[in-house]
């Protein structure tokens, strides 16, 4: 039976949670959770993938129960949450790793290997875009449609019940696979004061990883990395055009399109993680030296 850790780092005088599990020796996988999740998402995915690899998933700073600074406090873009995740990755002693990305958690990753390339081994994408084809609103994909500031607490981001619970619900044939825990826990912990500001700011900023879609796909091509797409050919937000874009940059990109929705792990994580099992077996060296250093 898998033990899975629940821990908090002080990362650059943020409170970092993170689960962990597996062993230090075996190669690292780092998971990056969406919105409007958190690491809360792989509950089920990290005991299926850690007797092979050694897997750390932190809550995003702002999202379950890391630390969520105000505005002022913070300045919430993807280059700084990927600070912090960085701190997490020398905290744990981590210096190269696979990784797996959802949702808002790409934008996340993309900063990571942009930054050191060579730390990547492989990414696995779980409906975590890096190209504007497969937006499902094609508005989505105008960067300059999220160009506003957030400069008062007079803004406001309205935390939708409803929608928070579409976002698992849309796509799947058989909603009664689909944990309620997983929309009322996201609910619960986004309407906690100050967060709606935290939520708008990101989403106000996401334009800017847009424009970074150049430089990502330029890495993809000058890397070669190996790449698993994994998606859920009905979500309601990223479509399958969004996975097949992958091969653009990385021929030899596996896609696997399946059936379900935003939140594949919810409905399809056996699939999910046979699949990833594979992939990660077939692209990553066992025997490679350990990627830690000496804590």
């Amino acid at each position: 039976m898998t033990t899975i850790h629940y821990r908090t780092a002080d990362i650059d005088g943020q409170s970092v949670f993170y689960r962990e599990a597996g062993s230090v020796d075996r190669p690292d996988l780092l998971l990056l959770h969406g919105f409007p999740s958190s690491s809360f998402m792989f509950r089920n995915l990290i005991p299926r993938l850690a007797d092979d690899y050694h897997v750390v998933a932190p809550d995003l700073l702002g999202f379950g129960f890391s630390s969520a600074p105000s505005i002022h406090d913070f300045d919430y873009t993807f280059p700084a949450l990927a600070r912090i995740v960085r701190g997490l990755l020398r905290h744990t002693g981590i210096t190269r790793h696979a990784m797996y990305v959802h949702d808002i958690g790409a934008p996340v990753g993309w900063q990571l290997a942009l930054s050191n390339p060579q730390s990547i081994t492989a990414i696995v994408s779980q409906s975590g875009n890096a190209y504007v084809e497969g937006f499902v609103n094609s508005d989505w994909a105008d960067p300059h449609a999220y160009d506003k500031g957030v400069d008062s607490e007079s803004d406001t981001y309205d935390v939708d019940f409803d929608a928070i619970r579409q976002q698992y619900l849309a796509g799947v044939a058989d909603p009664s696979v689909v944990d309620p825990d997983t929309w009322w826990r996201d609910y619960t912990l986004m309407s906690r004061p100050g967060n709606d500001l935290i939520q708008l700011r990101l989403l106000r900023v996401y334009g800017d990883n847009i424009r970074l879609y150049p430089a990502v796909q330029q890495y993809f091509r000058e890397s070669q990395v190996p790449l698993l797409a994994v998606w859920g050919k009905d979500g309601p937000i990223f479509g399958p055009e969004g996975a097949h874009a992958f091969t653009r940059d990385l021929p030899g990109a596996q896609v696997e399109l399946l059936p379900g929705g935003h939140f594949l792990l919810e409905s399809a994580v056996d699939e999910v993680a046979t699949i990833t099992r594979d992939f990660l077996k077939r692209v990553i060296h066992q025997n490679s030296p350990t990627n830690h250093t000496t804590r």
